[in-house]
C-alpha cells in the first residue's frame, strides 16, 4: 500500500514538473543581438612571394620561421643567358660612351681649327685685294677669285662646325641608348634575386633548391611576426547589419574557454558566389600572446545591445510573429533584438503573461 502511494506521488510530481516546463513568462533582462561568423587568423601584411622571372632556384637564403627585413634577398635564381646579355650591354655602353670617342671628336676639332685659320687668311687676302682694287690696281678677275676663295673657306669652316655638333648629338644618343639598354639588362638580371617586400617572418617556403620557378608559382609566404588580423565569413543574410567599428567576441580552439575582443576593420563589398558570404576583416582589441596564420576562429559580431528588454526564450516563438498563450490562444507579437537563446518582445506581451511552448 505504501509503495502505491509513493508511485502515485512521483507520478504527480512528474506531471507537475512537465506542466511547469511547458510555460514561460517574459523577463526583463539584458539582450545582445549578434551575427555569427567563422574564419581564420592571418598575419598583418601577409602575402605570397613570387619571382619576376623564370629560372632555376639556385639559392635559398632563409628558413621557415626566420625574421627578414624589407629588401632582404631571400632567394636567387640562375639564368646564364641574362647574365651574358647584361655583360654584352655593358660592353656596348662602354664603347658608345663619349669618353671612348674622344679621338673622333678631337679630329673634328682640329679640322675646325684649320678651316678657321684658312678662312681668316682668305679674308685678309680678300681685304688686301679689295684695297688694291679700290686704288685701281689689279684686275676684276683676281678680286673675284679672292672672294670665291674666302666664301669657300667660310663654308668649309661652318660645315666643320655643323659636323662636330651632329657627331656630338649622335654620340650622346648612342651613349644614352646603350646606357639604358645596360640599365634594363641590369634590372632584368636583378629580377633573378627575390627580395622580401616587408619586415616580417617566413611562414612557409614553397619551393626547393633546384626547382623551376616562374612568375605564376608562389615561392613563400611572409607576414608580420607580431600583428595579426581576423578574416571572417559573414552570410549574405547578415552582412547588411555589419559595420566598421562594431565589437566582436572571438573564440579560438587554441585558447579553449577564453574569449577575446576585436573590432570590425574592413568589409569586402564583393560576395563569394560559391559560399554566398562576404569577407570581413577585424583586428584584436587585445591580441592573444601567441598566434599563427590559419588558426580557426568563431566570432559573434555585436550588432546592438539593450540593458533592459522584455524577453522570452526564442524556442517559444512561432514563425517569429506569434506566441501561444497559456489558454492555447495564438497571439501576434512584434519582435526586436534576438540572440541565440532569447528574443526581445516590443509589442503584444507584458511581464505577467504566460506563454506555452509550441508543439
Amino acid at each position: 500500500m505504501t509503495n502505491k502511494f509513493i508511485l502515485f506521488g512521483l507520478l504527480l510530481l512528474f506531471i507537475s514538473c512537465s506542466e511547469k516546463a511547458e510555460f514561460a513568462k517574459p523577463t526583463i533582462e539584458k539582450i545582445t543581438e549578434s551575427v555569427y561568423a567563422s574564419g581564420y587568423i592571418k598575419s598583418d601584411g601577409q602575402y605570397q612571394v613570387f619571382s619576376k622571372s623564370t629560372g632555376i632556384l639556385k639559392n635559398v637564403f632563409v628558413k621557415e620561421g626566420e625574421l627578414v627585413k624589407k629588401g632582404q634577398i631571400i632567394f636567387s635564381l640562375s639564368n646564364d643567358v641574362s647574365k651574358l646579355n647584361a655583360d654584352n650591354a655593358q660592353l656596348t655602353a662602354a664603347n658608345a660612351a663619349l669618353n671612348a670617342n674622344k679621338d673622333k671628336l678631337q679630329e673634328l676639332v682640329l679640322t675646325i681649327q684649320l678651316a678657321k685659320k684658312k678662312m681668316e687668311n682668305d679674308q685678309l687676302v680678300l681685304q688686301r685685294q679689295q684695297k688694291l682694287w679700290n686704288e685701281q690696281i689689279g684686275t676684276k678677275y683676281e678680286l673675284e677669285q679672292r672672294q670665291l676663295a674666302y666664301s669657300n673657306s667660310k663654308s668649309a669652316y661652318e660645315s666643320a662646325q655643323l659636323r662636330l655638333g651632329e657627331m656630338k648629338k649622335q654620340l650622346n644618343f648612342a651613349s644614352n641608348q646603350t646606357q639604358k639598354s645596360w640599365s634594363i639588362s641590369k634590372s632584368m638580371l636583378e629580377d633573378y634575386n627575390v627580395r622580401s617586400e616587408v619586415n616580417g617572418k617566413i611562414y612557409s617556403i614553397l619551393k626547393e633548391k633546384g626547382e623551376m620557378v616562374s612568375p605564376q608559382m608562389p615561392m613563400a609566404i611572409i607576414g608580420d611576426a607580431r600583428s595579426f588580423l581576423l578574416v571572417l565569413q559573414v552570410d549574405e543574410n547578415d552582412i547588411v547589419k555589419v559595420q566598421n567599428g562594431q565589437k566582436i567576441f572571438v573564440s579560438l580552439d587554441s585558447y579553449k574557454g577564453q574569449v577575446f575582443e576585436a573590432v570590425v576593420k574592413d568589409i569586402n563589398p564583393l560576395m563569394n558566389d560559391r559560399s554566398r558570404t562576404f569577407e570581413v576583416e577585424a583586428r584584436f582589441t587585445k591580441q592573444p600572446a601567441t598566434l599563427f596564420p590559419n588558426l580557426t576562429v568563431e566570432a559573434n559580431i555585436v550588432i546592438q545591445t539593450k540593458d533592459s528588454a522584455l524577453t522570452i526564450p526564442r524556442k517559444y516563438l512561432i514563425d517569429d510573429e506569434y506566441v501561444m498563450l497559456s489558454k492555447k490562444e495564438k497571439k501576434k507579437i512584434k519582435v526586436g533584438l534576438k540572440d541565440f537563446q532569447k528574443a526581445e518582445i516590443l509589442e503584444g506581451l507584458n511581464k505577467n503573461d504566460k506563454i506555452l511552448m509550441p508543439q
